[in-house]
C-alpha cells in the first residue's frame, strides 16, 4: 500500500470572479485520486508580481495528504487547472483564472525543468508564506527553512487578509 504524504498547494486567480475560482479549486481539490484535503488557509488578497497591469490576485494554500507522487501530482494539478478554464498557452506573470502550484511534496527536494521542490519561488512571496504559516508555521520546507521564520523576513505590504 502507497504511503500517505503531506504536500502544500498554492492557489491564485485574479481573473473572473478571483475569490470563486480559487474556492471552486479547492473544493476540486478534495476531489483529486489518492489525495484529502486537510488544511486549507485563510484567503489573502495580494498584488501582481512581474511587468504586467493586472487586476489583483486571492490566494490561498491548501495542506493535502496524498499517495501520488510528486510527478503525478502535478500532472493532476496542471490537469486541474485546465479543467477550470486556463489555457494550455498562457504568459508568464500574466492575470490567470488559476493558477496551482505545488509549493512542497514531503521532504521531497528535486530540481528538474518539469519540476522543482520545493517550489523555488516561496521564500521571495508574502502571498505564499502569510498563507502557509497559517496553517503549517513549523513545516521544514527541505533547503529553505521553516515557514515562520521565511514569512518573517517579508512584510505584508500588498497583502490582505480576506
Amino acid at each position: 500500500m502507497a504511503l500517505w504524504r503531506p504536500a502544500y498547494v498554492g492557489v491564485g486567480s485574479n481573473l473572473e470572479d478571483p475569490q470563486a475560482q480559487v474556492l471552486r479549486a479547492i473544493s476540486r481539490l478534495a476531489r483529486l485520486p489518492l489525495t484529502r484535503v486537510e488544511l486549507t488557509s485563510p484567503l489573502y488578497r495580494s498584488r501582481p508580481l512581474g511587468p504586467i497591469v493586472q487586476g489583483d490576485f486571492v490566494n490561498a494554500v491548501v495542506g493535502l495528504l496524498t499517495q501520488l507522487e510528486a510527478p503525478a501530482m502535478l500532472a493532476e494539478l496542471i490537469a486541474l487547472e485546465g479543467a477550470l478554464g486556463r489555457p494550455t498557452e498562457h504568459e508568464r506573470w500574466g492575470p490567470r483564472v488559476i493558477d496551482l502550484d505545488l509549493l512542497c511534496y514531503g521532504r521531497e527536494r528535486r530540481s528538474a525543468p518539469a519540476l522543482t521542490l520545493p517550489h523555488p519561488g516561496i521564500p521571495e512571496r508574502n502571498f505564499v508564506l502569510y498563507p502557509l504559516a497559517d496553517i503549517a508555521p513549523d513545516l521544514d520546507l527541505p533547503g529553505l527553512g521553516r515557514v515562520v521564520e521565511l514569512a518573517g523576513k517579508l512584510t505584508a505590504e500588498g497583502l490582505v487578509r480576506l
